[in-house]
């Protein structure tokens, strides 16, 4: 019996793997991971998939240097700029998505962190599509407190996303305008104030396999069950524009990796899929059970009617 196949009894038998056997995992023959990680997907989510859409609520001009993203104020990309949109717009797609099948709608905002007027007319936008949409609201607004969470809660959004990026070891090297302990601080006054956290990170951002594994194991211990995998978009004008991009097989492996170390968790592929030629179909029978559909902040996406045909085919029933 090879490493995956022990690894996944052990899993089966309600046990966690280590750090070292997840790196020792990581180097096994693709095939046999892949094969295990998608039998534990089965064993402990079943067919459930969960699809979401994001909308960007406020884009262009953020204060965070980020070195992947078009939207930092530090680099010179075509990203557009614009204010927080405003409730009808956003209640509109809103609309939109629910009637197309989309489970969970998203709003993004760009910038450090709304701030409390800026939080007072989301919790508007957000009751106003909690009334008007059959849709669950998640919000990305940034490193936000308690209190200011508490009434994004109150306001009827269920979760709340915001990503680790990569590995604390790693993190300096992305971004140094906040640190890996403000967005651990945020993501537990997230969950403080009641609400569920989303969180992953961005591969090919010339992290290593180990920061990959790190990454997760912090989200394992934040008790974290929602988990976007992000491939980087080299973007240009941004600081990683030339890096390489990964392969579908690249991403086919971190997913069934994750799928080891957090065997109950929605593994969500999200920014970059559409870069891969498969739509993510390989990721999705290796561990990865969720998605992001439709355009990403900046970047193009698939479509929903193309991932509900795609998933129907993979014998995936979309339901939260």
């Amino acid at each position: 019996m090879g490493s995956a196949e022990c690894l996944k009894e052990k899993i089966f038998k309600g046990n966690q793997i280590t750090r070292e056997e997840a790196l020792r995992l990581y180097g096994e023959p693709l095939e046999e991971i892949c094969r295990a990680a998608d039998e534990i997907r089965q064993f402990f989510c079943g067919d459930k998939f969960d699809l979401c859409t994001i909308i960007n609520g406020k884009s262009g001009r953020c204060s965070e240097d980020c070195k992947y993203c078009a939207q930092s104020a530090y680099y010179h990309t075509p990203a557009e700029e614009y204010p927080l949109l405003d409730t009808d717009e956003i209640v509109r797609q809103a609309e939109y998505n629910a009637k197309r099948g989309v489970l969970r709608y998203s709003i993004v905002t760009s910038g450090r962190c709304l701030d409390d007027a800026e939080v007072d007319q989301m919790c508007e936008a957000i009751r106003a599509v909690r009334r008007k949409a059959r849709i669950e609201v998640c919000v990305s607004f940034g490193l936000l407190t308690e209190e200011q969470f508490r009434k994004v809660r109150k306001a009827g959004a269920s979760r709340v996303h915001n990503n680790l990026e990569s590995s604390e070891r790693n993190f300096p090297n992305v971004c140094t305008t906040h640190t890996f302990a403000d967005k651990v601080r945020a993501i537990q006054a997230a969950q403080a104030a009641g609400l569920e956290v989303c969180s992953g990170g961005i591969m090919g951002l010339g992290e290593t396999a180990e920061d990959r594994i790190d990454m997760a194991f912090s989200i394992r211990e934040l008790g974290i069950k929602s988990v976007p995998v992000n491939m980087l978009n080299p973007i240009p004008g941004t600081p990683y524009e030339k890096n390489e991009r990964l392969t579908a097989n690249d991403m086919r492996r971190i997913a069934a990796v994750y799928r080891f170390i957090l065997p109950d968790a929605a593994i969500r592929l999200a920014g970059g899929r559409g870069l891969l030629e498969d739509k993510g179909e390989g990721a999705f029978c290796s561990g990865a059970n969720a998605a992001i559909s439709g355009d990403m902040l900046t970047t193009a996406g698939y479509t929903v009617e193309t991932d509900l045909k795609m998933l129907t085919e993979l014998g995936y029933k979309v339901a939260l």
